[in-house]
């Protein structure tokens, strides 16, 4: 499929602070045409009828009444997270958009840290890392 075929999906920036990851952007790529909110605002009466979806990472574009009127086109969000409260899900779907989510994305994590904190917590790992550095 080339790339102009490919449904176009605004996500806010590429790397940075704010940005998608990289690894994530290589991985959108063989999928959509990505296009930046900076490429959006510059040139919103082509961009706005090209972008099919919305990639949401770490609550990033904001989804709002303006942007979804901007979207004629706009068929899904793709929030990157687990949850969705940052979403206001009844706006979204009076447009007639879908939302979608990675409900199991950080559930191993997610346990991993809380073993971790438990084991930290029960061995006093962290005040004797202290006591430890303090000494040397």
């Amino acid at each position: 499929m080339a790339k102009e075929e490919l449904p176009g999906v605004l996500i806010l920036d590429i790397g940075g602070t704010h940005g998608v990851l990289e690894d994530l952007a290589v991985l959108l790529k063989k999928h959509f045409h990505l296009i930046t909110m900076k490429e959006f605002l510059g040139n919103k009466e082509e961009m706005s009828k090209r972008i099919q979806s919305v990639f949401v990472f770490e609550c990033r574009p904001i989804i709002d009444r303006e942007l979804l009127e901007s979207l004629p086109n706009l068929k899904v969000i793709g929030n990157s997270g687990v949850g969705v409260d940052h979403l206001d899900l009844r706006m979204i779907s009076s447009f007639g958009v879908k939302v979608t989510n990675t409900p199991h994305a950080v559930a191993d994590p997610t346990a991993d840290i809380g073993m971790a904190l438990m084991l930290a917590s029960a061995r006093r790992l962290v005040e004797g890392n202290i006591l430890n550095f303090l000494g040397s």
